[in-house]
């Protein structure tokens, strides 16, 4: 069997290699040759493709003022959320009767008399005397002016970010 073999079934198939040239006066063309595609020579495409898939440039200037919108408006919050925290501590601390010599309870009450505004403890919106008036006052006056940090912050933080 020189061209063709024989299959298990018993049909015929041509044997790998050269087709066979046409016969004389056959007006059956040649087939055409298998189309080879190159392999590519690098991995990075080429300059049209790269343009395609880039952003255009305002889509890329807000994807930038929106990432710098986002990192503000939390940065506002975190700082809103510190002020309350140094409040609400202080207020504690307060109420605890904590030492007063002791530097990080004289730090946290500091911080929060620099932060309390108009909600002081000794001459805020709400004055209480007696036996226990400071502790009230700073319960009261510094859980509000807390509260008001985090209404504030949360308020900047919604119209910040985009």
């Amino acid at each position: 069997m020189t061209d063709a073999s024989k299959s298990a079934d018993g049909t015929t198939e041509a044997a790998p290699g050269p087709a066979p040239a046409p016969a004389q006066g056959s007006t059956t063309p040649p087939a055409a040759p298998a189309a080879t595609t190159p392999a590519p020579t690098s991995t990075t495409p080429p300059v049209e493709e790269k343009r395609r898939r880039r952003r255009p440039s305002g889509e890329t200037v807000k994807a930038g003022s929106n990432a710098v919108r986002n990192r503000i408006a939390s940065l506002v919050w975190l700082v809103a959320v510190v002020c309350a925290l140094f409040l609400a501590v202080g207020a504690l601390l307060v109420a605890l009767d904590a030492n007063r010599d002791n530097a990080i309870v004289t730090f946290v009450l500091e911080m929060a008399d620099k932060l309390d505004g108009p909600f002081s403890r000794d001459n805020g919106v709400f004055t209480f005397e007696g036996k226990d008036g400071e502790t009230k006052g700073a319960l009261v006056n510094w859980g509000i002016a807390a509260v008001v940090y985090l209404v504030a912050g949360k308020i900047l933080d919604r119209i910040i970010r985009p």
